[in-house]
C-alpha cells in the first residue's frame, strides 16, 4: 500500500473487507480438516449454488467439499468426477454461516481428480487444458487478428472444435483487437502522469489485452485524470480459469510470476488495479488460499477492482454526479466474483446520480457461463439454464444495452440477449474524461 493512501483514513464500499481463511497453519501439505469440521451440514451452500439449482445429478458444494474431504480421511477413496461440474463461480463461500473454505476445498480437490485420476490423453484434459491457457493461444491469434477473426467464426471451425474438442459451437469465438492493449501502451510511451504520492500497477489479464483493449485504455484514462501515474508491468493469466479447471500446477507457474513481479511494486509504493473482477478475486483471494510464495500477502493485501479503488480513494461518487452524458440505459449484472468480493451494488450505486442513464440491477442470478465452463459442450445447456433469470430479467429492463465488470458474463450477457454489453469504465471514461 503507498503511504499516499491510508485506509484506515477512509471508508470502503464493502461492508467487510475479505481476508482468506487459513486452515493450512505450519503444516507442509495442504490439510483442510479444520475446515471440514467447520460444517454443520446446514446445506446452504447448496441452496446458493446455481449448477446445483439446474441440475438434478450435481451433488452440490458440500458434497464437493467437506463431505469429500471425511470420506477421503476415513476411506482410500478418490475425488467423485462430479468436481469438474462445479462451476468455480464461489457463490458457496459466501452463503456459509461458519466460514468452511468450501471454494480452497473445490480446488485442491480438481486439481488432485485432474493430476491423479484424469487420463492426461482424454479429449476433456486436452480442452479443459487449452481453455485454461487461453493465453498462450492469443497471443499467436492476435498476431493476425482479421484472419484468426475469420478463420474462428466459419461453421467448419466451430464444428471442428465441438466434435474434436468438445468446445460448444453454440458460442461466437471473442473477435481478437486489431491493436492489443500492450501494443497501445508502448505505442503512447507508457505513463503520461508522473507522481509519487498517487501510483498504480494496472494487472489487465488477457483479455482486456487481447480483445477488449478499450476496456484497458478507459482506465487508463480515467485513472490519469485523477492524477495517478500507471505501471503496466509483464504478467501473466491470473489463474482463475486454471483454477477452475483443475490445473493446479499451471495456475502456480503463473501465480509464482505474478507474485514476483507485483510484491516488487507493491514495496515500491504501487497499489494493484484490476478491471477484472475475476482477476481480482484471483490476486485476493485464491493466491494466497492456495500459494505460500513470498510476497504473496502482499500482493492480496493491495489488490483492488478499479471501480472499487476509485470510490474508496477519490470522490468518484461526486465526479459522477456532476457529469452530463449521454448514454443509453444500461441493464447491469453483477458477477459472483463481484459479489465475493463485497462489490455486487457498487455499479448501480455509482451511477444513479448521472442525469441522463438509467442502471437497473437485473438480479442476484449467475450469468451461468462461469468462464471457461461454459463454453464446453456438454455444460453449454446447463450454462444457458442458469442465465435464464438474468436474460428475462434484462429484457424487462428499461435498457436494451448491458454493464457487468466481467468479460465472460458480457459474454453471456449478449449472447444471451443480443445486448451490446460496457464495463464501467467505459461509462466513467465518457462521464469524466
Amino acid at each position: 500500500m503507498s503511504d499516499a493512501h491510508d485506509p484506515a483514513s477512509t471508508s470502503t464500499p464493502a461492508d467487510d473487507e475479505f481476508e482468506p481463511v487459513d486452515v493450512f497453519g505450519e503444516a507442509e501439505e495442504m490439510d483442510l480438516r479444520p475446515g471440514a469440521d467447520n460444517c454443520y451440514k446446514c446445506t446452504s451452500c447448496d441452496t446458493s449454488c446455481p449448477v446445483a439449482e439446474v441440475d438434478d445429478d450435481f451433488p452440490g458444494p458440500k458434497f464437493q467439499g467437506p463431505e469429500q474431504w471425511r470420506l477421503k480421511r476415513k476411506e482410500d477413496e478418490g475425488v467423485d468426477d462430479s468436481i469438474m461440474s462445479c462451476s468455480n463461480c464461489m457463490r458457496c463461500d459466501n452463503a456459509c454461516p461458519s466460514s468452511v473454505p468450501l471454494s480452497q476445498m473445490h480446488n485442491t480437490a480438481r486439481g488432485e481428480y485432474v493430476d491423479e485420476q484424469m487420463d492426461k490423453l482424454s479429449r476433456e484434459y486436452i480442452r479443459n487444458r487449452i481453455l485454461s491457457n487461453y493465453g498462450l493461444l492469443a497471443r499467436l491469434g492476435s498476431k493476425v487478428p482479421r484472419l484468426t477473426n475469420f478463420a474462428m467464426s466459419l461453421g467448419v471451425t466451430k464444428k471442428f472444435n465441438e466434435k474434436v474438442l468438445g468446445i460448444t459451437s453454440e458460442r461466437e469465438f471473442p473477435a481478437f483487437a486489431e491493436q492489443t492493449f500492450r501494443s497501445w501502451w508502448d505505442e503512447r510511451g507508457g505513463a503520461k502522469v508522473e507522481s509519487e504520492e498517487k501510483r498504480v500497477a494496472y494487472f489487465h489479464g488477457d483479455y482486456s489485452n487481447f480483445n477488449t483493449p478499450e476496456v484497458a485504455k478507459a482506465m487508463v484514462r480515467v485513472f490519469e485524470s485523477f492524477g495517478y501515474e500507471i505501471i503496466v508491468p509483464e504478467q501473466r493469466c491470473s489463474g482463475t480459469p486454471m483454477f477452475a479447471n483443475g490445473m493446479l500446477d499451471d495456475a502456480r507457474r503463473a501465480a509464482k510470476f505474478n507474485v514476483r513481479t507485483f510484491s516488487d511494486l507493491v514495496d515500491d509504493g504501487y497499489d494493484i488495479i484490476c478491471t477484472c473482477t475475476s482477476c481480482s478475486m484471483a490476486l485476493r483471494q485464491e493466491y494466497p488460499e492456495l500459494f505460500d510464495f513470498e510476497g504473496t500477502a502482499e500482493v492480496a493485501a493491495s489488490t483492488y477492482e478499479a471501480v472499487e479503488y476509485l470510490r474508496i480513494y477519490e470522490d468518484l461518487q461526486g465526479a459522477v454526479a456532476e457529469s452530463d452524458v449521454e448514454y443509453p440505459d444500461l441493464a447491469y449484472h453483477a458477477p459472483c466474483h463481484a459479489r465475493n468480493q463485497g462489490l455486487d451494488r457498487q455499479a448501480v450505486e455509482l451511477f444513479r446520480d448521472l442525469d441522463g442513464v438509467e442502471v437497473e440491477d437485473v438480479g442476484e442470478s449467475c450469468s451461468g457461463i462461469s468462464g471457461t465452463y461454459g463454453w464446453k459442450e456438454e455444460k453449454y445447456d446447463t450454462s444457458m439454464k442458469i442465465g435464464e433469470e438474468m436474460f428475462e430479467h434484462m429484457e424487462h429492463a428499461s435498457g436494451s444495452d448491458g454493464m457487468t465488470e466481467c468479460p465472460t458474463c458480457a459474454m453471456q450477457m449478449e449472447h444471451g440477449t443480443g445486448y451490446e454489453i460496457h464495463h464501467p469504465m467505459q461509462l466513467l471514461e465518457k462521464a469524466l474524461v
